[in-house]
This record gives structure tokens, C-alpha cells and sequence, in this order.
């Protein structure tokens, strides 16, 4: 065989010096597989690794679009218009910021009518608290002021000189009104309490009596009807157009000229106010102190409170019945705390939580102090004048009121003004606190008054008393300290 024959295996030969190899076959032949088994599991491993591979990328970018577009929104809060993000939300200025309600008004039990708590209020001597009503809570204590502690208040008073109680007709209203700019329309809905359209006696008489002081009665009313051509068709109601007659000065003019009694004013008495703090008579602070132990408040509630009210009532002397206070609705303002109001407003009432009131000395005839639905089942301001009846009327139907107390010297009673509010402070007006003085029929009346001031509005409460205490107490001759609430209480007792 020579070298150029190629052997038949030539291709197989590797050079000299290399290592063999073995030759190249094809993958089914190298693994020797069929195509039907692995071959195909593994493609088919293959193409599911890579579409779950696509389904948690698309996952993936879900998420991701999410979680931008939440950035987004967030990004466009922060950067809109600040007046957009505080106009919903109102709330109270910065330079006037919420107290916490740290206090809470303890309220005495009544317990049941007929009741007799035993109470110290001096020191080696106890009284005896009897409830008198429990609509509205109302307690009866003999023997609070001793027989001199009653003589030397009533000496005191006389010292500093009595005043009138109501002058004969008040001033201001028309002003008021035209404040207000309240239309003849809305007055006449105001006093229509029914809403029948039509106005009856004692509508029109709970006007008058707010709006002039002056206790007109039925008779009384239809007489001004027929004097004034203001019922044409004479059936004691009025209809709008009847009522314009009367929304303008022409009532007032018509009683002025036909001239108003004595009697006939809400109120016939005369009165002072003893102021109570620093300086004052011992026996006034005595009793400034026994208060504040006998209604358990906090003394700086007392103390901030309207001075001792001195009222003497000569034979005639009454007071129909009335309110201590008034409503607090949010139009209107305590008078006390009217310096620490946010705003100013049109109205303002007694916020009088608590009446303490003192017999000075024994009546001969009359006088009773009379609480016409005191625990009523229900109260009803339409039903208080009905068939010719005025259950307000303290010169004519006291003997018609549901309790009467007989003034006794040293006795105090005292009551509640207030509801309470459920979570230790002042709530609604207690309609049923409504009272009366019946008239003097023989001999004269002193009695005194003590009243405990505080405002509804527990911001405005605390308001009220941080400004107090931030100011500086200058020591005067007379009445010891310039913040003095007698300066705020010459007359603001609310006849309701």
C-alpha cells in the first residue's frame, strides 16, 4: 500500500499527537432517546419556566404601577392649595386653645321627696337638708343664717341704700329690634309658638312681658286691643296683618299714656348687691363660705360669681314667676363670661347654675316663694296660661302652684337651674326651676340671693377664668380688688 493510498478510514485518524475523539453524533444518537419522552418533557419545562417567569414580571409591574400612582395622589395632597386643606375643618384660634375638662360639678342627690340629709356646714353643728321637689332639685336647710347673721345683712343692705328693682318701662328694645332687623314676619313666627297662624292672649302677653316688663292680663290685653283698633274682628286672636299694629311703638305709647301701676310691673320690689371677697364683712364672707361647703363647687367658681343680692319686698310686693336663666342656645352669650366670648353676639343671659336663696325674717301674711310645676309630669309653656288661668301670676293664682315654701328666718332653700350635661357639667335649662315671689299680704319681706355663675360652655367657662386670674388685684378703699363681679351685676337678672 503506498502513502498517497487513502485508507477507507482516513477521516477517522486523528494528526499524530492529538488525543482521539470520539465521533460526533447526533443528540437522540448520544443520549439515545426518543423524541416522544424526554425530548418533549423537556421543552415543555422549558416554556413553562418561561411563562411563569412572564406572569411574575407582569405581577411585578402591576404592583409597581400601584404603588407610583398612590405616591402621585399623596404628592398632589401635599402640594395643593393650603386654604383647601384647612376650610373643612374649623376650630378654635391659636391664641385661644382647648382646656382640658379637669373639672367635674359635683351634683347632691335628692334622693326622693321628704328625704333629710344631714350636712356640716359650721364647725360643732349640723344641719338638716330636707328635698322639697325633684323636679327641679330643690332642698329646704333651717337654721343656715343665725337670727344676728340675718339682722346684720339686712342692716348692711340698708347701709348701702336699695334701688328699684324694675324701672317702669324699659328701654333699649326698639333698638334691639332694629339690630336684629328682625321683619314684623319673623316676630309674629317667633311668638307663634303653636304655628297656627294666628296669635293667642298668652303669646301675646309672654311678649309684652319680656319686652316691657309690664304684667299685662287677659283683661288687661283686651282692653289695649280695643284702644288700639288692633282685634277688628274681636275674637282675642290675631292674625299678621292685625299683629303690625302692634309690632311698633304704638303699645308702648298706649300703656305710657294710660299708665302703668306698681302691680302691675313683673317685678315690685326694691334690692342691693353686697359684694362678698376680700375686704368684705365677715359675716358676708362667712356666708360666701357656707355656700361654697353646702353645693361642694369649687371655691373659684363662687368666688368669680354675682355678689349677695339683697331684696326687700314691702306689703304688695311680688315677683311674678320667672327663670333665674335663660337658654343658652349659640346665639347667645353668658353675661358673666362675655369678655372671653369668641364672638360678639346679639343676646345675652343669667347662666345661673345654682340659686341659694335666704329668708332674712318671717313673713306676717303672703310671701311664699311659689314653684308652680315644680314635679309636674310634663312641662308645657302654652298650658301655664289657660281658661283665664295664669299659673305665672304670683298676685293672683299662687295658691294654684304645686309647691309653696313659707319664708322663715335663718331658712335657706336652694335649687338647680340646670340640668346636668351627663358628663360632669352644666347641661339644659331645668324648665321646671320656674318660680315666683307671691305677693307681701301683711308686713315686709327680706330675703337674700345667691347665685353661682357658670357657663354652659366649658371653653368659655375657662376662658373666662384665665383672663380673671391673669389680672393684677389692685387693692381699693372700698371693695378690696377691681375684678370684682359686682361691677359686672348691678342688674342683670333675666325675667323670662
Amino acid at each position: 500500500m503506498t502513502d498517497n493510498q487513502e485508507s477507507p478510514d482516513a477521516e477517522d485518524t486523528a494528526p499524530s499527537g492529538s488525543a482521539t475523539l470520539p465521533p460526533l453524533r447526533p443528540p437522540c444518537e448520544r443520549l439515545q432517546c426518543h423524541k416522544s419522552s424526554v425530548c418533549s418533557r423537556s421543552y415543555f419545562v422549558v416554556v413553562m419556566v418561561f411563562f411563569h417567569v412572564y406572569i411574575i414580571n407582569v405581577i411585578a409591574l402591576l404592583f409597581y404601577v400601584h404603588y407610583n400612582s398612590g405616591q402621585e395622589d399623596a404628592s398632589r395632597s401635599r402640594d395643593a392649595p393650603s386654604s383647601n386643606r384647612q376650610r373643612p375643618e374649623p376650630g378654635p384660634p391659636p391664641s385661644k386653645p382647648e382646656f382640658l375638662r379637669d373639672v367635674s360639678l359635683t351634683r347632691i342627690e335628692g334622693i326622693r321627696v321628704g328625704h333629710v340629709q344631714r350636712v356640716s356646714l359650721v364647725p360643732g353643728k349640723v344641719h338638716e337638708m330636707r328635698t322639697l321637689s325633684m323636679k327641679p332639685l330643690l332642698f329646704e336647710i333651717p337654721d343656715f343664717l343665725s337670727e344676728d347673721e340675718s339682722r346684720v345683712v339686712m342692716q348692711l343692705a340698708q347701709l348701702k341704700g336699695l334701688m328699684e328693682s324694675q324701672l317702669m318701662v324699659q328701654d333699649g328694645q326698639e333698638e334691639l329690634a332694629k339690630e336684629l332687623n328682625l321683619s314684623p314676619e319673623e316676630i309674629f313666627n317667633l311668638l307663634d309658638i303653636n304655628q297656627d297662624g294666628q296669635l293667642q292672649l298668652h303669646e301675646i302677653l309672654t311678649h309684652s312681658r319680656v319686652r316691657d316688663g309690664i304684667w299685662l292680663t287677659p283683661e288687661n290685653l283686651r282692653e289695649i286691643y280695643d284702644g288700639l283698633k288692633a282685634d277688628k274682628d274681636g275674637n282675642g286672636l290675631l292674625s299678621l296683618e292685625e299683629f303690625r299694629v302692634l309690632s311698633n311703638d304704638a303699645f308702648q305709647r298706649f300703656l305710657m299714656q294710660q299708665g302703668v301701676k306698681r302691680s302691675q310691673l313683673v317685678r315690685n320690689s326694691r334690692h342691693t348687691w353686697l359684694y362678698q371677697g376680700k375686704g368684705a364683712h365677715r359675716v358676708l364672707q362667712d356666708i360666701k363660705a357656707r355656700v361654697t361647703r353646702l353645693t361642694r363647687l369649687p371655691p373659684t367658681l363662687v368666688d368669680l360669681s354675682e355678689p349677695l343680692q339683697v331684696v326687700r319686698y314691702e306689703e304688695g310686693g311680688h315677683y311674678h314667676a320667672h327663670h333665674d336663666s335663660g337658654p343658652v342656645y349659640p346665639e347667645t352669650a353668658c353675661t358673666h363670661t362675655r369678655i372671653a366670648a369668641n364672638t360678639s353676639t346679639p343676646f345675652e343671659t343669667s347662666c345661673r347654675y345654682i340659686t341659694v336663696l335666704f329668708y332674712l325674717n318671717s313673713v306676717e301674711g303672703g310671701g311664699e316663694t311659689a314653684f308652680p310645676v315644680a314635679d309636674n309630669r310634663t312641662y308645657d309653656e302654652v298650658s301655664l296660661i289657660q281658661n283665664n288661668v295664669d299659673l305665672l301670676d304670683t298676685r293672683r293664682n299662687c295658691n294654684k302652684s304645686n309647691l309653696r315654701v313659707k319664708p322663715t328666718k335663718g331658712t335657706a332653700v336652694f335649687w338647680y337651674n340646670y340640668l346636668s350635661d351627663g358628663r360632669g357639667w352644666v347641661g339644659e335649662q331645668d324648665e321646671y326651676a320656674l318660680h315666683g315671689g307671691c305677693m307681701v299680704t301683711h308686713g315686709t319681706k327680706w330675703v337674700a340671693n345667691k347665685w353661682i355663675n357658670i357657663d354652659p360652655d366649658y371653653q368659655r367657662q375657662a376662658r373666662y377664668q384665665q383672663l380673671v386670674s391673669q389680672q393684677p388685684e389692685e387693692e381699693d378703699d372700698d371693695e378690696g380688688v377691681i375684678v370684682n363681679p359686682d361691677t359686672q351685676s348691678s342688674d342683670i337678672h333675666q325675667d323670662l
